[in-house]
């Protein structure tokens, strides 16, 4: 329970000198006594109380509450017979270190209830140092009333003091992780798409630069706005992530296929006007990695993207009619597919695959706070 330097009582509003007397006072008392058996028979009492007292510090299970008891009887022994009635605060300061409940109020009340029937009987058999005492005897009782409790609380606090700790530094330290997570996903997703434009205008400027020069010159500008538009992104999300609506990625969506030479076609509209930014800009960053999975593994020639927004859910549908994802089972293990699902499990979307004359990315994001908003004002 607690090491053997910290057994006296702390925080109790007396000084450990004042516990350091109460384990001398016993002695005094002892050598009141007129006969040489008492004292002999005082000392082995003191002695195993004190042995009982360390021992039930360190003990566990039903061992504590035996050494308990032995000081229990001890304590009772000691002021029917010598007047020391002080061994009941030990008592009382261990009980409150009690961590079970049920063993901590069967003491306490088993040990009140003794110490209260003890000193009562020593008034008739030790009424001359009784009454010289009695204040003491009486702060003595109050000590046993409320040192438990004041014991047991202090130590629940402190419990729950280091568990909060402990929290408060988990969280910290998950919080770190999911910061350090997001951003390797935005700068994956935002980094990925603006590289493989650069890469796709640059094997076609490549093809054109004898066939066609003005068109490779313009896909070389292209090129470089490319570039200098991901630097811009890529230091926006560094300083603080922006919000990414989803107009403007389905523009840059638009430029990505055509360099592709894919076709590109928009059912519904990308002006959401039931979604909140913070789960559009998810959903953008979503799309935006859907469809430069689809550039790179689908080999396909067309890409449609499907928008329906409702007051209840957004749905979006990126379609492809590429060669579909031979393991779906694998294909949810790669990383752009993992980002997508953890992102969406932030707003309570879903991520699905349905295979069928390609590959479709069925994107669900319930309108939350939009209903919890309707209804508020309702």
């Amino acid at each position: 329970m607690q090491s053997w330097y910290n057994i006296f009582p702390k925080n109790t509003g007396l000084s450990i000198y004042v516990w350091i007397i109460f384990c001398l006072l016993p002695f005094y008392f002892i050598f009141r006594s007129s006969t040489g058996i008492e004292i002999i028979f005082g000392f082995i009492m003191i002695l195993i109380f004190f042995v009982a007292y360390r021992l039930s510090f360190i003990s566990k299970s039903w061992l504590v509450y035996l050494w308990v008891g032995i000081e229990m009887a001890i304590s009772i022994g000691m002021t029917l017979f010598y007047g020391y009635v002080y061994f009941a605060l030990f008592l009382a300061f261990f009980i409150g270190n009690i961590q079970s409940k049920m063993g901590y109020f069967t003491l306490y009340v088993v040990h009140l209830l003794t110490t209260i029937i003890a000193a009562s009987l020593s008034f008739f058999t030790q009424n001359e140092l009784f009454f010289a005492q009695f204040p003491f005897i009486i702060l003595s009782v109050i000590g046993v009333i409320l040192l438990p409790f004041n014991t047991y609380n202090r130590n629940k606090r402190e419990k729950l003091e280091g568990q909060l700790e402990d929290a408060n530094e988990r969280i910290a330290q998950l919080m770190v992780m999911e910061e350090r997570q997001r951003i390797a996903r935005d700068l994956h997703d935002t980094l990925g798409q603006k590289l493989s434009l650069i890469g796709l205008k640059s094997d076609l400027a490549k093809k054109l630069v004898e066939i066609n020069p003005d068109s490779a010159k313009v896909e070389i500008s292209d090129i470089n706005q490319t570039a200098r538009t991901a630097l811009k992104e890529v230091r926006e999300m560094v300083s603080d992530m922006r919000g990414a609506k989803l107009e403007d990625e389905m523009i840059h969506i638009q430029q990505i296929l055509k360099a592709a030479q894919m076709e590109f076609r928009l059912e519904g509209t990308a002006k959401l006007t039931n979604t909140p930014l913070y789960v559009e800009s998810v959903v953008s960053m979503c799309m935006k990695e859907a469809v430069t999975n689809v550039i790179k593994h689908s080999q396909a020639t067309t890409c449609k993207v499907i928008i329906q927004e409702s007051p209840d859910e957004l749905q979006i549908m990126i379609q492809d009619n590429g060669i579909g994802i031979s393991d779906k089972s694998d294909s949810a293990k790669g990383y752009g597919l993992r980002g997508m699902r953890e992102r969406l499990e932030f707003v309570n979307g879903s991520l699905d695959i349905v295979i069928s004359d390609g590959t479709i990315l069925d994107i669900r994001v319930p309108n939350v706070i939009q209903q919890m908003t309707q209804e508020g004002l309702t």
